[in-house]
């Protein structure tokens, strides 16, 4: 069985989808699948750990978001079956095309691109989309894969009746050392040391952080009698974004600068120390062993997120033993069914229509903050570990590479229909 995981892009432009395209591509071929991995080609940074599994770039055609090139579309001729992640760019155009003409099989996973907040988002340029290959794509496509009941869900309100394979996002679990360091170390730590909250992602205005810097704000004076807090913002800027937040920390008066403007450079592990003036710090992407000692270094992780498929960011804090601020938007119920995240923003999600959010309050995310303040240095550890549980249970790659495989087999006829599938709708 060859299978090719094919998408926009699988560079850090990709954010967390490139990220689990590669984890699970690299999981399977570990169960004896053969993967391959193609992509267009874009100006993203590469994303570490590929080994010897190097994607194939294909240069788009122009206008390069509709039509697929020749040299994408050679890459889809050597598979049994096609693994289409994402939607809304040529490879939806390339995928069914080809998949049509050689009758070879498709999958796709939308990602979370089919939650009702991002269809709204950019909604008539989607609907063009739609008419000329999106729609072609979705409904042809042998199986759809969806991350969880929500996004299963939203597929099924948007008219499509194929089966539906439900399959979360996987995470790879790091080792216990810096981990643990958390539990063996709570009792000593000092009551004046200052603690960090991480936010680690593609930077766009869905992810909420327009809302988590008001609210952040909007606790400052309540948080000078406790011990002091750095909101660590981590990602790569995506229309410019970045700048938007930076003025609008500025308009707050929140002390903030950015680590990339700071020479010498200083090193993540002197954040609380030799920053801790500053209560906002920017610090651009990170992956690799940069992303390892931020994760390591934070004492607890937030997603405000508006609209999300399954966050592989939230998982991998988890992972590393964080407690977790989230909306409902990132759908981990399973995580305040654990005690392993607090509920944040809940109202303002609710209020967010055609992309854009039309309340300014803040007051969910507000009150998840002064929850996680309060909370002592035993407790958050406690819910960390909660959290780090939960992943060692549900969301390793192994297992859902296994599942995954499961509905590989059954598509291309060699295998039972797995538990997880449902449909197809008449």
């Amino acid at each position: 069985m060859k299978v090719l995981e094919v998408t926009h892009s699988l560079t850090s432009q990709g954010g967390g989808v490139a990220i689990a395209i590669q984890s699970l591509g690299l999981a399977l071929a570990d169960r004896g699948v053969e993967v391959a991995f193609a992509a267009l080609r874009d100006s993203g940074t590469s994303l570490p750990g590929w080994a010897s599994f190097a994607p194939r770039f294909s240069q788009p055609a122009f206008p390069k978001k509709i039509v697929p090139s020749a040299d994408l579309m050679d890459e889809l001729k050597s598979s049994d079956l096609l693994h289409s992640h994402g939607l809304w760019s040529a490879i939806s155009l390339a995928v069914s095309s080809h998949g049509r003409r050689t009758r070879i099989p498709w999958i796709v996973s939308p990602h979370g691109m089919m939650d009702p907040w991002a269809l709204a988002n950019s909604r008539w340029k989607k609907r063009i989309a739609a008419v000329l290959s999106e729609d072609r794509h979705l409904r042809g496509a042998a199986c759809i894969h969806a991350l969880c009941q929500s996004e299963s869900d939203s597929i099924r309100a948007y008219g499509l009746k194929n089966p539906i394979a439900i399959i979360p996002n996987g995470v790879g679990l790091p080792e216990r050392q810096g981990v643990e360091g958390r539990v063996t170390s709570v009792e000593s730590l000092k009551k004046s040391e200052c603690k960090t909250l991480l936010f680690l992602g593609r930077l766009h205005p869905k992810k909420g952080l327009v809302q988590a810097l008001k609210a952040w704000h909007s606790t400052l004076d309540a948080r000078r009698s406790t011990p002091p807090w750095q909101f660590v913002i981590a990602g790569w800027d995506q229309g410019g974004h970045e700048a938007e937040l930076k003025r609008l920390a500025t308009e707050l008066e929140i002390p903030w600068t950015d680590i990339r403007d700071i020479e010498p450079k200083v090193p993540i592990s002197a954040f609380s120390s030799q920053l801790s003036g500053f209560s906002l710090l920017f610090t651009g992407a990170a992956f690799g062993e940069e992303k390892d000692a931020l994760l390591r270094s934070a004492d607890a992780f937030i997603l405000p997120s508006l609209s999300e498929g399954l966050p592989m960011s939230v998982l991998e804090a988890w992972a590393y033993g964080l407690p977790v601020l989230m909306t409902p938007e990132c759908n981990l119920p399973e995580g305040f069914a654990a005690d392993a995240a607090v509920r944040i923003g809940a109202e303002d999600a609710k209020n967010a229509e055609s992309g854009k959010l039309k309340a300014e309050s803040c007051g969910n995310i507000e009150g998840g903050l002064h929850a996680l303040f309060e909370m002592s240095d035993a407790d958050r550890v406690a819910m960390g570990e909660r959290g780090r549980r939960l992943v060692e249970n549900r969301f390793t790659w192994p297992k859902i590479a296994a599942q995954m495989k499961e509905v590989y087999e059954w598509v291309l006829g060699g295998g039972p229909k797995p538990g997880g599938v449902f449909g197809p709708v008449k």
